[in-house]
């Protein structure tokens, strides 16, 4: 019987996924990218998830690719390194559009494709101590199929430094280039994690759901007129949605919204 790669615990609408390989540093395998893809797709279908949390078992976020994984597919063929390939894609592609939010809680040092799934997570939160790399081309390669997600981070500039020299930053740089969006002490960090939680919940479900997908269409279109039109009709469709109307008349009224989590 295989042992668990990944944990998945429920609590109040917020669906957590842990990355249980702690004594390889939560590494990617082809089983843990097929686990963690399923369990993301069942996250985005799951009227009862408001929020994803990702983290890692174990001193580590993830450091990317398994070793022995990769001593395999540098075996085999070109073909069957593509296959693979695609299924790291369809992975982070899954993040990235969840229809959820997402947050990356970044325990410890993350490399390669680790540093590709906290890109793809809307927030992500680390501790001090914590280490990032995209130390592929060390190995004559390049972080291609997480470049999508990086660059759109961090940048084309940063990308291209930290892409051709391999070298290895710290959280304060991660903060700074924008790839983590706050740093805290690791004894902060459930607290921290929290908080940027309980404003998620606090806002319209399906507004916090379209959130990204409207920041990924306006940056990614160049016609303006078009914009413009499209824009218009998704706030005249979200006003007169019965999430939209339950906002209005909750701040009118000056009540809690009816999705907000009551206090215990």
């Amino acid at each position: 019987m295989h042992e668990a790669v990944l944990s998945i615990e429920d609590a109040a609408g917020v669906r957590t996924l842990c990355l249980q390989r702690p004594a390889l540093h939560n590494a990617f395998d082809a089983r843990l990218i097929e686990e963690l893809t399923a369990a993301l797709e069942a996250a985005g279908t799951d009227p009862a998830v408001r929020v994803v949390v990702l983290t890692g078992a174990g001193t580590s976020f993830s450091a990317g690719a398994d070793l022995q994984w990769m001593r395999g597919m540098a075996a085999a063929s070109e073909a069957e390194n593509r296959r693979d390939a695609e299924a790291l894609a369809r992975l982070m592609r899954t993040l990235d559009e969840l229809p959820r939010p997402t947050l990356a809680r970044v325990q410890g040092a993350a490399y390669g494709g680790g540093v590709g799934l906290v890109a793809c997570c809307d927030i992500a939160i680390g501790v001090a101590h914590s280490r990032f790399g995209l130390t592929e081309s060390r190995l004559g390669l390049l972080p291609a199929v997480i470049s999508p997600y990086v660059i759109a981070a961090i940048g084309a500039r940063q990308a291209r430094r930290w892409f051709a020299s391999a070298e290895t930053f710290d959280a304060a740089t991660a903060q700074s280039i924008g790839l983590l969006h706050q740093v805290v002490a690791a004894d902060d960090l459930d607290l921290a994690v929290s908080r940027q939680v309980r404003l998620l919940c606090a806002a319209g479900p399906l507004a916090v759901g379209a959130a990204k997908a409207l920041v990924r269409d306006v940056a990614g279109c160049h016609d303006r007129d078009r914009l413009d039109r499209d824009n218009a009709a998704l706030i005249a469709r979200l006003r007169v949605s019965a999430e939209g109307q339950e906002g209005l008349a909750a701040f009118l009224d000056k009540r809690p919204a009816a999705w907000v989590p009551q206090e215990d």
